[in-house]
């Protein structure tokens, strides 16, 4: 399920996270799924155990996961959508980066709006 890149620029706990975030925003990964246990993984993965608890800490920090004290580490119930809600926050931003370009480029609002209004009506998430 989980694999490592070693010609990847990302840190490999850096890969861990990332796979993890993806599986539970894409439902491969639920609210209550057992993680690998670090050792399990760390074997799998070929890799140092400090560097898997290095990715499960940060998990847990984000609200991702879970770890129970002799059970292991689980998605949270809420994983997917604390997930979702970071990634809303980081694309606003960006988005905000993006329009401060457009407008020193001179892109006109309507031109812009026209732009959203398309991949709305093309992506069929036309969320008011």
């Amino acid at each position: 399920m989980f694999r490592i890149d070693n010609q990847s620029r990302e840190a490999v706990y850096e890969q861990i996270v990332s796979q993890v975030e993806k599986y539970v925003l894409s439902g491969i990964l639920a609210g209550g799924d057992k993680l690998p246990s670090v050792r399990k993984l760390s074997v799998e993965l070929n890799v140092n155990p400090n560097t898997v608890q290095r990715a499960y800490t940060e998990l847990e920090r984000s609200g991702v996961i879970v770890t129970a004290p002799g059970r292991g580490a689980f998605v949270s119930d809420s994983g997917s959508t604390v997930l979702r809600e970071e990634r809303r926050v980081q694309y606003l931003k960006k988005l905000d980066e993006v329009l401060a370009m457009l407008k020193v480029s001179k892109v006109t609002k309507k031109q812009i709006l026209k732009i959203v209004e398309e991949a709305f009506k093309e992506g069929g998430g036309d969320h008011d």
